[in-house]
């Protein structure tokens, strides 16, 4: 099964749900990165959300920004997504270890700690959208719900999760979010805090082969759910060596020419892919000339 986004609503538009399946795309950035078990957790949830979250944006050029920063060993992530369904990211400690926490699971909370997530809309308008909560958990699903409802004031209910093999690849990876609309009413709210209740844990629902679509039908069935759209999703990097010229040149004629000066090629790092640029003592020059004076 390809990883892919469900759009959906219920109850007659008063409550809106997204569903993925991502174990493709938290695998390929485990591979990228070569994170620990805890780590490639932290990230695919992360990652998970950002997808959903990106295709909820409107315009082909918006791009969401998701943004972790704790004290904990792990450091921090850092996520970005298209409403394409292209999302990308890296953990700024991705070898990071830690024991099991006291469920016998991954200690994603441990590993970040106690910080803030920031979520950066960048829509077109002069400036980007940026909200700010701290974190409730390091957990990042109980994270978001709590930004949802302070931040943007929409009542959520967030599940995120990564399941592991025993060799450190991903087994399972997804997650969803369903969101009520101001005029859900108490008797219908009551009733979905109940059903979310029976949800022990996304993982083993996908693990069990349920798609996102039957996840939904699982939660929302009784009201009325609608599938609204389909919407394929990957880890992408659009880096190219180009691009990274173009970073190279903006950095200025100084540093350029201390660079030339070591005659020595350089290696630049994509912090979202792990892919490695080299330049050579020549390219450098090139660069050089069409720099700024």
């Amino acid at each position: 099964m390809s990883d892919y986004i469900i759009r959906a609503t219920a109850a007659q538009g008063r409550i809106r749900a997204f569903a993925a399946t991502t174990r493709d795309m938290v695998e390929e950035a485990r591979k990228a990165h070569n994170t620990s078990p805890v780590a490639t957790a932290a990230l695919g949830r992360l990652l998970t959300a950002g997808a959903m979250m990106g295709c909820d944006l409107k315009g082909e050029k918006d791009l969401l920004t998701l943004k972790i920063q704790g004290d904990g060993p792990l450091q921090g992530l850092l996520v970005t997504a298209d409403s394409h369904g292209n999302v990308k990211g890296y953990a700024y400690n991705p070898q990071v270890m830690l024991p099991p926490n006291s469920q016998g699971k991954l200690d994603v909370g441990g590993s970040i700690g106690i910080g803030v997530l920031s979520v950066i809309k960048d829509i077109g308008l002069k400036e980007p959208y940026v909200g700010q909560t701290i974190l409730v958990s390091g957990e990042i699903a109980e994270d978001l719900t709590y930004y949802f409802a302070t931040s943007e004031q929409v009542p959520s209910s967030v599940a995120l999760g990564v399941l592991m093999n025993q060799d450190n690849t991903v087994r399972q990876a997804g997650g969803f979010i369903i969101q009520l609309m101001p005029d859900a009413p108490e008797d219908m709210i009551g009733r979905l805090e109940e059903r979310l209740k029976e949800i022990t844990s996304i993982t083993t629902l996908l693990n069990l082969g349920n798609t996102p679509e039957m996840i939904l039908q699982y939660v929302l069935g009784e009201f009325d759910l609608e599938i609204n759209e389909r919407l394929d999703t990957r880890f992408h990097c659009g880096c190219t060596k180009s691009r990274v010229a173009r970073a190279l040149i903006s950095v200025g004629r100084k540093d350029l020419s201390e660079m030339i000066e070591e005659g020595k090629p350089i290696q630049v790092n994509c912090h979202f892919c792990g892919r490695n640029y080299e330049f050579s003592v020549e390219e450098l020059k090139e660069l050089l000339s069409r720099a700024v004076r």
